[in-house]
């Protein structure tokens, strides 16, 4: 903008002019910039709301909708330190006998001390003859086959060398400088990779790994025992997977020791499941009802930042959470949806030809007069030890969880289908409103919201346009009074000349 240069002929306080002059007008731009913030605001709500219902739809009512999510069981164990247990999906329940008779091995070879012939400590760079004398056939075999071929063996061949045979044959192999030993292992257990060792022309000797010669110490490989029920299993492994249960033993039973296995129903799981739900649909429920029955806040909008300019910190956010809190009020997108949760939430269901109620396993919402204010819509289960307006209550649910777990879980799925269909409806695509999958009219706000922004660009620039306008017919007063003050000077000078 051009610097502008007023005043200076007719003393006048033309800026101060002006603004009042296009005040009247910024009121204009001013009114669409607010409207445009409380927009911005109520997308942030439904936003906010829309993350919330559709974490409920999808993590919790999607889940529970489905028979295998209650098909939660859990096993038991008599002596843990013997066995440990995990449940799966096919798992049976009843109870069962285990021994375990063998734990898996593997095998393992430490070598006996080496010592070089010069008395020095040996390294991995060490030859074989500075160890011991071998002679010109020397050689060592695995497992019946020979580790070098013929004639590769030398009096130069060193401990290293030995080593990377070893490991091309799949075993771990290494030297320890500080013990002055070397340690041969398989790589997993079992008696299926236990190997041998022997040799000719004292090479093995040499190296400490004989065995009989020079106290060389062998763990065999060994497959891991149990029986089950009379029946017995091998496993190279400590892990047993049988009948949807995998054992994993853990250490050898007493000759005469039978460790129990008990699977039964998880009622704890199925429990927890129903009770989590309840707390994430009672959080949600409350949360729009609070946002519905707000108080109202009208003659409140979005301050300028003159406005604000005026006030404290604090006295801006007390201001501008008033008008957000009231944003949804009486929303009646907002009254749908609520509207629609509570309805499949009291609905009843079928099971075995009979229709059953959330109430028929004590879950309840205390009633209209005894609730708090935006919580009459909340469910509280009997007996739940967290809730302290039901705790004194007999725990029905978890007694039908235990005595007839089939009604509870096809009760709680296909009450939850009711929900799941209903929250699909109540967030189906609408052309220029909705997208799929949202509960609010996001593409509508959006379309409002870039209308705005179009509307409020159009004003300010007619606004500058006003006030550009009003400055040059300022300018345009200001040079003609320059220029009468001009010939009047000349005027003057003219006649005192004379």
């Amino acid at each position: 903008m051009a610097m502008r240069l007023t005043g200076l002929m007719s003393g006048m306080d033309t800026d101060s002019l002006i603004q009042e002059l296009v005040s009247a007008r910024k009121t204009k731009v001013d009114k669409e910039v607010k409207a445009q913030t409380k927009l911005e605001w109520k997308q942030d709500a439904w936003k906010d709301l829309n993350k919330k219902l559709k974490n409920l739809q999808n993590k919790f009512v999607g889940n529970m909708r489905f028979v295998s999510s209650y098909s939660k069981k859990t096993t038991k164990v008599s002596n843990s330190s013997a066995v440990s247990v995990i449940t799966g999906e096919g798992a049976v329940n009843g109870v069962q006998e285990l021994k375990v008779k063998k734990l898996a091995k593997t095998a393992y070879l430490t070598g006996a001390k080496v010592a070089k012939l010069d008395g020095e400590k040996a390294t991995a760079l060490t030859k074989i003859s500075e160890l011991g004398n071998i002679d010109a056939n020397a050689n060592i075999t695995l497992n019946g086959e020979a580790l070098f071929a013929e004639g590769e063996l030398t009096a130069d061949t060193t401990i290293s060398d030995v080593l990377t045979k070893l490991k091309e044959k799949g075993l771990n192999a290494s030297f320890d400088e500080n013990n002055q030993r070397l340690f041969v292992s398989a790589k997993e257990s079992g008696a299926e990779n236990d190997f041998t060792l022997s040799g000719t022309g004292m090479a093995l000797t040499a190296l400490g790994l004989s065995v009989k010669n020079n106290g060389a110490t062998k763990i065999a490989g060994q497959d891991a025992e149990i029986e089950l029920n009379g029946a017995t299993f091998t496993s190279s492994t400590n892990t047993f997977n049988i009948n949807g249960l995998t054992f994993t033993a853990l250490s050898k039973t007493a000759e005469n020791e039978v460790v129990t296995v008990t699977t039964q129903d998880d009622t704890d799981g199925i429990y927890d499941m129903i009770k989590d739900f309840l707390k994430e649909y009672n959080s949600i429920i409350n949360e729009m009802d609070k946002l519905y029955n707000a108080d109202s806040a009208k003659g409140y909008e979005p301050l300028t930042d003159e406005e604000k300019e005026a006030l404290s910190e604090s006295e801006v956010e007390k201001y501008e959470e008033k008008i957000k809190n009231a944003l949804l009020r009486r929303d009646s997108n907002l009254s749908s949806i609520s509207s629609a949760l509570k309805q499949a939430m009291s609905g009843g269901v079928e099971v075995n030809g009979k229709m059953m109620y959330l109430s028929d396993f004590g879950i309840n919402t205390m009633g209209y007069f005894n609730a708090p204010d935006n919580e009459k819509n909340a469910y509280h289960i009997d007996g739940d030890p967290d809730d302290e307006n039901t705790s004194g209550n007999a725990d029905k649910l978890k007694s039908m969880i235990s005595n007839d777990p089939s009604t509870v879980i096809s009760f709680f799925s296909k009450l939850s289908q009711n929900i799941y269909e209903e929250m699909s409806n109540q967030s189906k695509s609408v052309d220029g409103y909705r997208s799929f999958g949202n509960f609010y009219d996001d593409k509508k706000m959006k379309s409002d919201y870039d209308s705005y922004k179009s509307k409020i660009a159009d004003l300010e620039q007619k606004l500058a346009d006003y006030e550009d306008k009003w400055y040059k017919k300022f300018a345009a007063m200001e040079k003609a009074m320059a220029e009468m003050q001009s010939n009047t000077n000349a005027v003057t000078s003219l006649l005192g000349g004379m």
